[in-house]
């Protein structure tokens, strides 16, 4: 049997094992940490029988062509409403599954919302081999999406998606409400809201919720992980936890999920120079820092629609949302931070004791930062739901050094695997047509610094391990 060495067990490392199985590999993965999944880890980080997620909470990508070929048979969860942003009001704008309900909770955006989003939710199957992947897409898959979309659909949409997070909502929107709903998807980039293309990351991640909804696996991140990891046994392969790997290993095909200066770190100077210094200049974008909350009830929301989302974004205004995000990329702390805010438990029983209740949230800080968040972070919540403090129970920080000590590819706390901006958006690591193979015979790179970037999709690890299949055909 042909032979394949895996490094890291992240959703990537373990898509691209889970790949090289199937086409009959024997297959070993090694993981440094002594629990395997990489951003997709759950665990209970304040009380006993509070189960909350390291890191990754909400999976709209995680239905992507990679997922759905492995059909793991998790026990989806689906809430409500996919994602609500509330106003200081006591009203929030609300992202349904369906376009036309989300379209008229925005009044006066309700046909401005419906032109931008029809189109490419109806032709989705044709959107998403070009959008997600596997990279590069060919022609045919261009041209299709092309005729699909038509020439004045797909040349709205395509300026919408290279263009600022802020022009975009400004130029699309009227309304404070649609530009804000907008903003906060565009946030998720960690792009400042003036910095291309922001206005694609919240773009798709709209489109994402109109097609498969922002849904979750019952009982935690972990259960994706799980599934992956038993799916690769299930094919005769082995994964290894507490298992570093410091150089890179001899087999017929080396899948590396890790980031550029690992790969740098384990080729020992066998690597080209020039690649090398392509890799050296591989830039990270800014950190996270989250918290973890034990409750004694449900967060006392005052928009009564945030009682329905599992996601609920905190930032009021689009001005409000700009002026946090951008603090970050130039080495500042926003007074009133952007939150994402996840709560799981009230669609998952299995997340909490009987009457109780968990909540995840992170805003962004600059990469590597140290300042301690929690004030603000839960300042903004109690914002827009007075007396949250009151349930606390208990409570878990995570800093930016902490995502880094329990993942090496979260250097410095950033958890998109890299600043997703222009430069670094479709060729990343280096500008190759290929990104996924390196210079060295049978080593491929296919973590989240490879094309399509962060999020649970799997799609760096298939896309690799597909190009290592041709490779070794040819």
């Amino acid at each position: 049997m042909p032979t394949a060495v895996v490094i890291g067990s992240g959703p990537n490392g373990l898509a691209g094992a889970v790949t090289l199985a199937q086409a009959g590999f024997d297959v070993v993965v090694h993981e440094e940490q002594p629990t395997l999944g990489g951003g997709t880890r759950s665990a209970e980080l304040t009380l006993p029988g509070f189960v909350h997620d390291l890191c990754s909470a909400i999976h709209p990508l995680a239905r992507s062509p990679f997922f759905r070929e492995a059909d793991l048979q998790l026990d989806w969860v689906e809430p409500t409403l996919q994602a609500a942003h509330p106003f200081d009001d006591g009203t929030a704008a609300v992202l349904h599954r369906d376009v036309g309900e989300t379209a008229r909770g925005l009044g006066a955006d309700e046909q401005a919302y419906r032109r931008l989003f029809e189109p490419v939710v109806e032709h989705w199957d044709a959107v998403e081999p070009v959008l997600v992947g596997p990279y590069p897409p060919p022609p045919r898959r261009v041209l299709a999406m092309l005729r699909a979309l038509g020439p004045r659909n797909a040349a709205h949409s395509a300026r919408l998606a290279l263009a600022p997070a802020r022009s975009a909502a400004e130029k699309t929107f009227s309304t404070s409400q649609g530009r804000a709903l907008f903003a906060g998807n565009a946030a998720h980039s960690m792009l400042p809201l003036e910095k291309r293309p922001g206005g694609g990351f919240g773009y798709a991640l709209m489109v994402l919720g109109h097609v498969y909804g922002w849904g979750f696996p019952r009982g935690g991140s972990q259960r994706i992980a799980d599934g992956l990891v038993a799916r690769i046994r299930e094919l005769g392969g082995e994964v290894r936890t507490s298992s570093p790997v410091d150089e890179l290993p001899e087999a017929d095909v080396v899948l590396a999920d890790v980031m550029p200066r690992d790969l740098l770190r384990m080729a020992a100077g066998r690597l080209p120079v020039r690649y090398g210094q392509a890799l050296e200049r591989y830039r990270h974008g800014p950190a996270a820092f989250k918290l973890d909350w034990a409750l004694d009830g449900p967060i006392p929301w005052r928009a009564e629609e945030c009682g329905h989302a599992a996601t609920v974004h905190l930032g009021g205004t689009l001005e409000e949302i700009a002026a946090s995000e951008s603090g970050p990329w130039n080495g500042r702390h926003a007074e009133r931070p952007f939150v994402l805010l996840v709560q799981q438990s009230l669609f998952d029983d299995t997340r909490a004791p009987a009457g109780k209740h968990t909540a995840w949230a992170y805003c962004h800080v600059p990469n590597g930062s140290t300042q301690d968040m929690t004030a603000r972070i839960e300042a903004q919540v109690e914002r827009f739901a007075p007396g949250f403090g009151e349930l606390v129970l208990a409570r878990s920080v995570k800093s930016p050094a902490d995502f880094e000590a329990g993942n090496r590819n979260l250097v410095g706390g950033d958890i998109n695997g890299g600043a997703p901006d222009l430069a670094q958006l479709f060729f990343r690591p280096v500008r190759k047509p290929v990104p996924y193979r390196t210079p060295l015979k049978g080593v491929y790179l296919c973590s989240s610094a490879t094309p399509p970037g962060g999020g649970v999709h799997g799609m760096c690890g298939y896309a690799a391990a597909k190009t290592a299949l041709r490779d070794l055909r040819q």
